[in-house]
């Protein structure tokens, strides 16, 4: 399965007793639509915890506001809260992530180099 949502706040990186690492993320999917005979839009927002298991280097450029597309497996979590409310999350473990960029790191790493590229072009004597 892929989806494709921003991060909603930069990710985390975990160690398990084992010694394996993991990093762990949030993002929020957004939708809208048109209910049938409305002018009225309606807008829903759907949060996935994500999990990625194969590069901790990756957790530098999952910064809050980046729109990542993951593909892999979704699954849910749920359990009853000390008041005997039943609550649930929706989970995926990733094993491919795209950036789209958009987060606050990433386009301030992205931009140095690009200022240096262009102080090396005006040495050129042509």
């Amino acid at each position: 399965m892929e989806i494709i949502g921003r991060v909603t706040t930069d990710a985390i990186v975990s160690e398990t007793k084992a010694g394996k690492k993991v990093v762990n993320f949030s993002i929020a999917i957004n939708d809208t639509y048109k209910a049938k005979g409305s002018n009225e839009v309606t807008k829903i927002v759907t949060y996935v915890n994500c999990v990625y298991w194969l590069n901790p280097g990756v957790a530098q450029y999952l910064t809050k506001g980046t729109l990542v597309e993951c593909a892999g497996r979704i699954g849910v979590n749920a359990w009853t809260n000390k008041e005997g409310e039943i609550k649930a999350k929706l989970t995926f473990n990733a094993n491919r992530i795209k950036l789209h960029g958009g987060g606050n790191k990433v386009n301030a790493e992205v931009s140095a180099p690009v200022a240096a590229m262009a102080k090396v072009a005006d040495d050129l004597p042509f």
